[in-house]
């Protein structure tokens, strides 16, 4: 039997369920009301036929032709209509910021989310630096700051028949995927873990292909992938392709992948999956391999403290430059992880919601995969330490750093040169690490610094020590 995906308005009454759903995704009430002191995830495969869903719209609150900007794309679409965009997995880091961003632009846009990553902080009893409050009262506060609407499809992406429904209803043109377990050490904690990861990542995918092939074959997919699918190769990293001689002949192909936790290897198939779909469907597609994400705040969640995102210092999802920020701002040493020569490119948070921009405004052609690395600059572990040393000591903190056992399987000395030109091309602006932006982030931890729980600073997750028998204790 479908599922009954109405369009309602929020009320202070809870979002109404039509069916019962696993553990993972239950809503925040249930969430906040559970007493589950068992972390482990029961597999995918066992997923109940009709998660609940639910929709809702707030009622309070390598292309040839010239760039577009966003606002440009998002009315020439339509002279009458803004373009449609489903943000999957809005309610997270990266998406609530887009959704938000997108929406401001004068997109019309959807949140398809089923709150799991909320979920992930219960069970393995962490916390977001700054607090957030539910998805609905963050689309109320939006709507009556700004008068603009964003959608809710509360579901999981890997039931096929509440994404179908979700599709039907919104008829987007551009679908931006950022559903998907995103932490590689999460990934790594136990079997169950690493197979929930794959399977979500990599059905939920192709459940969204599957949905624009079968309901919106004009749609644009933007799939937010990782620089971590191409490792760090002894060449230079190119943007998705690499032509090569061997033997006497020449060919363009996919860029080499070496993956380095299960996490990454599920992207790795995404973008297989993706590409396929392209060539056999005429599916139009941008991969955006992204770097390391820092920041916390853009122009739209900075409006109202109920628009905050969320800000991830702990060992399982913080990423290396807001960790080391909050650990800074605590009197923490910072963790720089064995030799800490391990080389990345990382962009500010606000450069994310510009790049997402700029790939729905200059879509890919029916058929093309496009592969955009999608980062600013490039640091070592080493040289963040620093950054941070000298920004702590301009606010009087003394700021001490100290190496840890490397919890991962990676090279901690190596070359690392990667190309991110496509998306300038397109008009990209960036936000670069500035002294002015490390202050900012410090002060920023400094003012939340009562939230924070050092017992969830040091590593916790050892790639070499994961195995079958699920964690069931705070990590």
């Amino acid at each position: 039997m479908a599922h009954l995906i109405t369009n309602c308005s929020f009320s202070t009454s809870a979002v109404q369920t039509f069916s019962s759903s696993p553990n993972y995704c239950r809503s925040v009430g249930q969430l906040q009301n559970s007493k589950c002191s068992n972390l482990s995830l029961k597999s995918c495969s066992r997923r109940q036929k009709k998660p609940y869903v639910t929709c809702a719209s707030a009622a309070v609150q390598g292309q040839t032709q010239t760039p577009l900007t966003g606002s440009q794309q998002a009315y020439e679409h339509s002279s009458s209509k803004p373009k449609k965009v489903m943000v999957i997995g809005g309610d997270g880091y990266c998406g609530w910021a887009t959704a938000l961003h997108l929406s401001n632009k004068g997109y019309e846009v959807a949140i398809v989310d089923n709150l799991v990553r909320r979920l992930f902080d219960h069970q393995l009893g962490l916390d977001s630096l700054t607090p957030i409050t539910s998805i609905q009262n963050r689309i109320r506060r939006w709507k009556s700051l700004t008068g603009k609407t964003i959608q809710l499809f509360i579901g999981d992406i890997c039931d096929f028949e509440f994404l179908s429904e979700a599709f039907k209803s919104f008829e987007p043109d551009a679908a931006v995927h950022f559903g998907e377990q995103r932490s590689a050490p999460y990934s790594m904690i136990d079997r169950s873990r690493a197979v929930y990861t794959q399977h979500n990542n990599v059905i939920g995918t192709l459940n969204v292909l599957f949905a624009m092939k079968e309901y919106s074959e004009e749609c644009h997919l933007v799939k937010l992938g990782t620089m971590g699918e191409y490792g760090t190769p002894n060449i230079d990293i190119e943007e998705g392709f690499i032509t090569i001689t061997h033997n006497g002949r020449t060919d363009t192909l996919p860029y080499p992948k070496q993956a380095s936790s299960f996490y990454h290897l599920s992207k790795v198939h995404d973008s297989h999956n993706i590409a396929f779909t392209c060539k056999a469907w005429g599916i139009r597609a941008t991969d955006l391999n992204q770097g390391v994400v820092y920041g916390v705040r853009t122009d739209e969640t900075a409006m109202h403290e109920e628009l905050s995102n969320r800000f991830d210092y702990d060992g399982v999802f913080g990423t290396a430059l807001n960790r080391f920020c909050v650990q800074a701002a605590v009197g923490h040493p910072l963790t720089v992880y064995g030799k800490g020569g391990q080389t990345r490119g990382y962009l500010d948070i606000r450069d994310t919601v510009q790049c997402v921009e700029l790939a729905i405004a200059n879509p890919a052609k029916p058929g093309e995969f496009r592969v955009f690395n999608q980062f600013t600059e490039q640091f070592s572990v080493n040289e963040l330490a620093k950054l941070v040393t000298a920004a702590g000591a301009k606010l009087g903190l003394e700021v001490q750093t100290k190496s840890v056992p490397n919890p991962r399987v990676e090279a901690e000395e190596h070359y690392y040169n990667a190309k991110h030109t496509k998306l300038i091309e397109l008009g990209l602006v960036p936000h670069l690490l500035s002294d002015s932006l490390l202050d900012s982030l410090l002060n920023f931890a400094i003012q939340y610094k009562d939230r924070v729980d050092t017992a969830q600073i040091m590593p916790s997750v050892s790639w070499k020590k994961m195995g079958a028998k699920p964690r069931t204790v705070s990590v």
